[in-house]
């Protein structure tokens, strides 16, 4: 039994209204979800300080970033599966003292090797917070209203976290590189002993097993291929490399769709994989989060490097994305009960794409109030239909495979954007690499910038695929339905 039958019954009036302690166990739950988007955003402000400070070159420098997306991204789906079987409290509170732990070594380590293996430590650690996390809010609260309200605060600390990360980045470094990993210490070991008090315990799966070899080959599948892409630009896409890697990321993966087919208690249950709900929110965050990092990525590097903005400035910038993610927590929830899931992703997507394009007008000298706010606050409503993607991956998902659908949704989001990433990275970086003007920098980024609004305006056509007039009957039985074939 979840503590979901103990709400439903102290709540039957109105299942929105929560005890002090089940907001004290969302707030907690928040908290984690906010520090692990915050460190995927938040280090690429310090990169410059720390290789100078350690004397690191550009291609060390950048498994700061993809040391931490290859233990994110790869483990998802075993962080999530393993909740599910020996107990969401108890991975929980292990993950986030792991967490602590490799934040605290990042801050002291002075050897360049040793601060990557503490991003990838902190990769996997987020990779079984981040699905339990979700999972252990929609076994505590019911499916409709009470749900969509926790889902939604939720989120919003989530999206909040990425969009958040500049900020906290560029007050952090004017201080010193390492109070980027310094800083989620004392949280995370304050949020490990409330989770240790609030979080209410469960019991393992009562029958179930450890699929071994699936795990091993999922996760070796995952890491090849985020390693891969990560890595292709430096080595080149048609190197022999990155072709035989991209082949053997393919073995692996089909050695592990045999797997799953043939053993007793799969790590997937590769049926959840037909859910169309699932199906469409994981294409509509790669396309928010892939988009949203590349732009990240190419507006950090020329406002910072080409027309020499300090990282703070950067980052008061963009603050419109973090206020706008942070504002929608008091009305995203009640968006989805009047009007659903679908509609509220499709036009927020819509709106995202149209800042995007609305972006390719910048020039050397930008003008924040005509040029770069009306973007800004275009794409930051982008990210307003994060929690509705969150909401619609896990309605109609039985509870005991709600942490496996949280980790296909977080797979999704982080491997997807770290290929969005890694391809707009190839792209921009086969222009002119002598470029040394502003303008000819800007026109070197101009196809990355193209590029993101592009992936964009892809993600939003999917989700306006779903109200085709021949979809229309689908799309009333949206949760129940499943994809054929």
């Amino acid at each position: 039994m979840t503590s979901a039958a103990t709400l439903s019954a102290a709540t039957a009036t109105d299942p929105t209204r929560w005890t002090t302690r089940l907001w004290g166990m969302l707030i907690t739950l928040c908290i984690v979800l906010f520090l692990d988007g915050l460190d995927v955003s938040m280090i690429g402000v310090a990169l410059p300080s720390i290789g100078a400070e350690l004397d690191l070159s550009t291609s060390t420098l950048q498994w700061l970033v993809s040391g931490y997306v290859l233990g994110y991204g790869g483990l998802l789906l075993l962080g999530g599966r393993t909740a599910d079987l020996l107990g969401r409290r108890k991975v929980f509170l292990i993950a986030l003292a792991v967490f602590a732990v490799a934040s605290l070594a990042g801050g002291l380590v002075t050897s360049g090797p040793l601060l990557i293996l503490t991003r990838f430590i902190k990769g996997l650690a987020a990779a079984f917070t981040a699905p339990t996390g979700l999972s252990i809010i929609t076994t505590n609260f019911a499916e409709g209203p009470a749900r969509n309200k926790a889902l939604s605060i939720y989120t919003v600390f989530g999206a909040g976290g990425y969009s958040m990360g500049l900020l906290f980045g560029g007050l952090m470094t004017g201080i010193g590189w390492r109070w980027t990993f310094l800083l989620p210490v004392p949280i995370a070991l304050a949020a490990l002993a409330a989770a240790w008090v609030l979080v209410p315990k469960d019991e393992a799966a009562e029958e179930g097993g450890h699929d071994i070899l699936g795990a091993l080959l999922s996760t070796a599948g995952m890491l090849l291929l985020v390693y891969t892409v990560v890595s292709a630009p430096e080595a080149g896409w048609g190197s022999a490399r990155t072709i035989g890697s991209f082949i053997g990321a393919a073995v692996l993966f089909a050695g592990f769709v045999a797997v799953e087919k043939k053993v007793k208690y799969p790590l997937v249950r590769l049926g959840i994989l037909r859910k169309v709900t699932l199906v469409r929110a994981s294409l509509a965050i790669i396309a928010v989060a892939g988009s949203y990092f590349s732009w990240q990525f190419i507006v950090t590097l020329y406002l910072q490097d080409s027309l020499g903005w300090s990282p703070l400035k950067l980052a008061m910038s963009l603050l419109p994305v973090g206020l706008l993610v942070v504002a929608s927590a008091f009305f995203s929830d009640k968006l989805v009960d009047r009007f659903g899931t679908g509609p509220i992703i499709a036009v927020t997507m819509v709106v995202m794409a149209i800042g995007y394009l609305l972006f390719l007008r910048l020039d050397t000298a930008p003008s924040y109030l005509t040029m770069l706010l009306p973007a800004v606050l275009l794409i930051g409503i982008g990210w307003v239909g994060f929690p509705a993607i969150n909401i619609q991956a896990t309605n109609g998902i039985d509870d005991d495979e709600q942490g496996l659908a949280a980790g296909v949704l977080q797979t999704s989001m982080q491997v997807g954007a770290a290929i969005v990433l890694a391809v707009n990275t190839a792209i921009i970086s086969s222009g002119n690499q002598a470029a040394s003007t502003p303008s000819a920098v800007l026109d070197n980024y101009r196809p990355g910038l193209q590029f993101a609004a592009g992936v964009a305006i892809v993600g939003a056509l999917i989700a306006l695929t779903a109200y085709l007039p021949k979809r229309a009957k689908a799309r009333a039985q949206e949760p129940e339905l499943e994809l054929v074939g």
